[in-house]
């Protein structure tokens, strides 16, 4: 499946019936009067969050979505059927934006979650709401509402837990796939990985969602390399990951780097808390990994976790980071003295 973070479409409701015109006309009944009803009501268009998605190619092949407008009235005080609604299913973090790709008129960030985007039209009124006691013979009607329409920008945030970040070939793919199920492509090359992913970690009865996103580089905000539009993906994230290439030429250039990037996108990554890890030990000595991890702690980071994302190395350590920075959640079952001692001794990250 192809992966697709934008996408913009037109959406339309459904316009309100006509009333109808119309008189009672039958044998041996004198003066029948208006019998004219009333318009039905015209469709909604519904979003709709719902699990299972995790991409907008949908919208690539399908871009016009037009609610059925309302059925109109007739005779024998008959309304008009109503327009069906019509419901746009999207994946969980997809944003609905005016056409200027700034305004967010939608947010839906939890499964389930429907909103009525546009309204449908009410339905107009028959002559025979028009009867009164000195208008006996109304032809009056209304036409109905008119349908509401606009073309608007969907934007996909995915939602994750944690955020992997950093530059290219600093093993992002080769991580993701040691602790998840996620099959990344990994190559002796920059930018294995062209699209976000996402991959579930499951660690001592905890469960949370990972997002990996492709390496930045300098001038990413100006649009060097992939850009910075995917770190869009990483907003939502309580924690973020930063893998620095112990292999590398400077692991503290490495990491001033991505936090530059950072910054310079704003929307509060720059201010998310953040876990430094040195990755690839496994390819040097150990008093080079004691060295570099003093340096990356001289130049700014809280904490550093030497890990090698090829061999699990430091890799439980850095989990329960994680786990530290997420909120209680439910608990796979296990026995009640190890959920007990879990509950007294709480990992802490500072």
């Amino acid at each position: 499946m192809h992966f697709l973070d934008q996408a913009k479409i037109y959406v339309r409701s459904g316009a309100g019936g006509a009333g109808a015109v119309a008189f009672r006309r039958e044998m041996y009944v004198e003066y029948g009067g208006p019998d004219g009803g009333n318009g039905g009501k015209g469709g909604d268009i519904i979003f709709e969050a719902v699990a299972g998605l995790n991409t907008l190619i949908d919208f690539r092949y399908t871009q016009h979505f037009k609610a059925p407008r309302g059925g109109g009235g007739s005779g024998q005080n008959r309304n008009g059927a109503a327009g069906k609604n019509l419901v746009i299913k999207v994946p969980v973090g997809t944003q609905v934006l005016d056409d200027d790709r700034e305004t967010v008129l939608l947010d839906l960030t939890e499964v389930g979650q429907r909103v009525v985007f546009l309204e449908g039209g009410m339905g107009g009124r028959g002559n025979a709401s028009y009867k009164t006691s000195t208008n006996r013979a109304p032809r009056q009607h209304q036409p109905g509402i008119p349908a509401e329409e606009r073309w608007v920008w969907l934007r996909l945030k995915l939602l994750a837990d944690a955020g992997l970040v950093g530059l290219p070939n600093a093993g992002k793919s080769t991580f993701i796939n040691q602790i998840t199920n996620t099959k990344a492509k990994v190559g002796a090359y920059a930018f294995t990985t062209l699209r976000p992913q996402l991959g579930v970690v499951t660690h001592k009865h905890r469960e949370f969602v990972l997002a990996d996103i492709p390496g930045l580089i300098a001038g990413a905000a100006e649009g060097a390399g992939v850009g910075d539009r995917f770190l869009g993906h990483i907003e939502r994230c309580r924690v973020l990951i930063h893998l620095i290439d112990a292999y590398g030429k400077d692991p503290v250039e490495a990491m001033e780097i991505v936090e530059e990037e950072l910054a310079a996108y704003g929307e509060g990554l720059e201010d998310k808390p953040r876990l430094v890890v040195l990755n690839k030990i496994d390819l040097i000595d150990k008093e080079m990994v004691e060295a570099f991890s003093e340096e990356l702690l001289e130049a700014g980071a809280d904490q550093v976790f030497p890990i090698s994302g090829a061999t699990g190395e430091g890799i439980d350590k850095l989990l329960d980071a994680v786990i530290g920075y997420l909120p209680a959640a439910t608990m796979t079952e296990r026995p009640a003295g190890e959920q007990e001692e879990a509950e007294e001794k709480p990992w802490s990250p500072i």
